[in-house]
């Protein structure tokens, strides 16, 4: 096995045969070399695991875990517990990726000896072959204009100016476990947990430029993750309630609350949207009668929402 590993790179395959060979040759030819692929074979139920076992027969630095289906989450931790890189990295199986992906990043976060360091995608769309820039995953108005920074110099909400997803990031391996961060173990919105703790928690953040895009996001994969979201339709109000225990345990909570309230406001109806009935409508009771008090959305005038046209919809719920 190799000395001195740069990055660990932690992929959960779940039934992703389609798309699993691109993923694999992606970073297998990344030019940055010191680097372990774990992949977590979480039950798959197609020939995922036996393309998993090829590709650990022809590379070394392969390493193939194989679980019951947990879910995404699961399979990050299981990987997690596994890992001894420098630097952490969570990618998902039916993504690709620059070549020199790794090596930026990684060169960008020793630069800057940062916890946590962010870099930029684009969508892939399948059916059109077409990729689509995003300006939404990473708010570069939002950032101060120099490395690295804390929470505290963003000018926006801090839970807005990045996306509560793992792929587009890399993380210091000894920060991780300093803090003991983990992915929550449920189906659906498993990563705003561990991306949000260690956004709030870092000392150090650093950014690549917004000309770097170094992963290709794929869209309309009817087998994605997001895609499962109708049986899980109560998986993000548990995210938001263990970020809320955190922040507490961590005494920042009240520091941070404003922005928390926010983005809860904001996360729920983002949920609530993109439900078809009648979960819809079981959320939306929910919401009601319970979650929008219990996450303190409740009882706060409209001036304390940074955004009216979220205030306006919740208001109209009422």
């Amino acid at each position: 096995m190799m000395e001195n590993i740069k990055v660990s790179v932690i992929v959960p395959v779940y039934n992703s045969s389609v798309f699993l060979r691109q993923t694999l040759d992606s970073l297998t030819h990344q030019t940055l070399k010191e680097i372990e692929i774990i992949c977590v074979d979480d039950g798959s139920t197609d020939d995922s695991y036996d393309i998993l076992k090829e590709y650990s027969e022809q590379y070394s630095n392969i390493i193939v875990i194989r679980q019951g289906n947990g879910g995404a989450g699961a399979a990050r931790n299981a990987g997690l517990d596994k890992a001894i890189g420098e630097y952490l990295s969570f990618l998902d199986a039916d993504d690709f990726f620059e070549t020199d992906m790794l090596e930026k990043a990684y060169e960008h976060a020793k630069k800057y000896n940062a916890d946590v360091t962010v870099f930029n995608s684009d969508q892939y769309y399948e059916e059109t072959n077409e990729y689509k820039k995003v300006n939404w995953v990473v708010r570069y108005n939002k950032i101060p204009p120099y490395n690295p920074f804390k929470h505290r110099q963003m000018t926006d909400n801090i839970f807005k100016v990045f996306v509560g997803w793992a792929w587009d990031k890399l993380f210091k391996r000894e920060y991780i476990e300093r803090y003991n961060i983990r992915f929550q173990e449920q189906r659906t919105s498993n990563d705003l947990l561990f991306v949000f703790s260690a956004i709030v928690l870092a000392d150090r953040i650093s950014v690549l430029n917004r000309e770097d895009i170094l992963i290709h996001q794929r869209r309309n994969n009817s087998g994605s993750l997001s895609n499962t979201r109708e049986k899980s339709w109560d998986c993000f109000y548990s995210a938001l309630t263990a970020l809320k225990t955190r922040l507490v345990q961590e005494g920042i909570y009240k520091e941070v609350e404003r922005d928390y309230i926010n983005y809860a406001l904001h996360f729920s109806l983002w949920n609530l949207n993109s439900l078809a009935e009648p979960t819809h409508t079981v959320l939306k009771d929910r919401l009601l009668s319970e979650w929008f008090r219990e996450l303190g959305i409740a009882d706060k005038p409209e001036e304390y929402f940074y955004n009216k046209k979220e205030y306006k919809q919740y208001k109209d719920m009422l």
